[in-house]
C-alpha cells in the first residue's frame, strides 16, 4: 500500500455480528489470508477468529504485538467477591497478521484506555494485581484481582487482605467534591 492509500473495507462475509452502537475501527486478515478469518477491533472490543462473541477491551489482560503476530490473553472470571471479580489468564491466542494496518495500534490504545487503576500488592503467601477497568456503555468501574501463580487464592487470610486492598483502592479512586 502506498503512503496515502487506504485499506479496503471489511468484506461483508467477514463482518462480525456488531451491536447496535458498535462500529469497526480496524481489521486484519489472520494467518495467510486464505480463510483463516479476520481480527476486528471495534469501539466495544475485539472480535477474534473462531469466537462467536466479542471480547471486551476490559476482558483483555494482555495484548502483545511482535511486529507480525498479535497475542491476546483474555481474562477468565473464577470467583465473584463483594465488589470485585477474581480472574485468571485464559490461554493466550496468537494471530499472524501479514497486513495489520491500524489494528495493533487500536488494540493497544483501547486496552490501555480501559485501565483506570492497576497496582500489584503482596498478600499472604503470594501477590495479586488489583485493577479497575472501564467498560464501554457502563457507568463506574469493574474491579478485578488476578493472583500470581502459586498464591493460595482460597485461603481466608488472602481473601481478607484482598478485600481490604480492593476497598482501599476503591475509596482512593472515588472523586471527591471540592
Amino acid at each position: 500500500m502506498g503512503l496515502f492509500s487506504r485499506k479496503p473495507k471489511l468484506p461483508p462475509a467477514d463482518r462480525p455480528p456488531l451491536g447496535p452502537d458498535e462500529r469497526v475501527l480496524a481489521w486484519a486478515a489472520a494467518g495467510n489470508g486464505e480463510g483463516d478469518g479476520v481480527v476486528v477491533a471495534s469501539n466495544l472490543g475485539l472480535w477474534l477468529p473462531g469466537r462467536g462473541h466479542r471480547l471486551g477491551w476490559h476482558d483483555i489482560l494482555k495484548a502483545v504485538w511482535s511486529g507480525r503476530e498479535l497475542t491476546v490473553t483474555p481474562a477468565e472470571p473464577v470467583a465473584e467477591r463483594d465488589g470485585y471479580l477474581v480472574v485468571a489468564d485464559c490461554p493466550a491466542e496468537t494471530y499472524l497478521l501479514l497486513d495489520p494496518g491500524e489494528l495493533p495500534h487500536q488494540v493497544r490504545a483501547r486496552v490501555t484506555r480501559s485501565v483506570a487503576y492497576t497496582q500489584a500488592h503482596p498478600v499472604p503467601g503470594g501477590a495479586g494485581r488489583i485493577a479497575a477497568r472501564r467498560v464501554p456503555g457502563v457507568d463506574g468501574l469493574r474491579w478485578t484481582v488476578r493472583f500470581d501463580e502459586g498464591t493460595p487464592a482460597d485461603d481466608p487470610d488472602v481473601l481478607a487482605e484482598t478485600d481490604r486492598l480492593v476497598a482501599a483502592a476503591r475509596s482512593a479512586t472515588v472523586p471527591t467534591d471540592t
